[in-house]
């Protein structure tokens, strides 16, 4: 009897849309890992991304493991260049790209890995 019930729930009668919205409310972000010269994640680093186009910046601070999420879609969809600092120490700066669609950007690379220099 519950398999018939069941079955109900697979035949082709129009179905009711909830009329929710199926874009992200929060805004998508780039997870950036700061890590120095021989591995070692950095906390307290610097990470800043700047759209190449704007030239608006969003800076952040990476936490205990090395990692900030600072970076955001707020920043696309123009490519962006991400850098990191720590002291003295300065990392490459990297391009992320974000591929958009109607509802949000999403970074390329989702998850970049900053080496400061020696």
């Amino acid at each position: 009897m519950l398999g018939l019930a069941l079955l109900g729930a697979c035949d082709d009668a129009p179905r009711v849309e909830r009329g929710g919205d199926d874009c992200q409310a929060e805004l998508v972000a780039l997870r950036v890992e700061v890590v120095t010269a021989d591995g070692a994640r950095v906390s307290g680093a610097t990470v800043t991304a700047t759209n190449v186009t704007s030239n608006v910046s969003i800076t952040g601070v990476t936490d205990e493991q090395g990692v900030s999420t600072a970076v955001n879609e707020s920043l696309a969809p123009s490519p962006v260049r991400v850098v990191a600092q720590a002291g003295s120490k300065v990392s490459s700066a990297e391009r992320v790209e974000w591929t958009c669609d109607s509802c949000n950007c999403v970074p390329e690379p989702g998850i970049l890995t900053l080496r400061l220099n020696p």
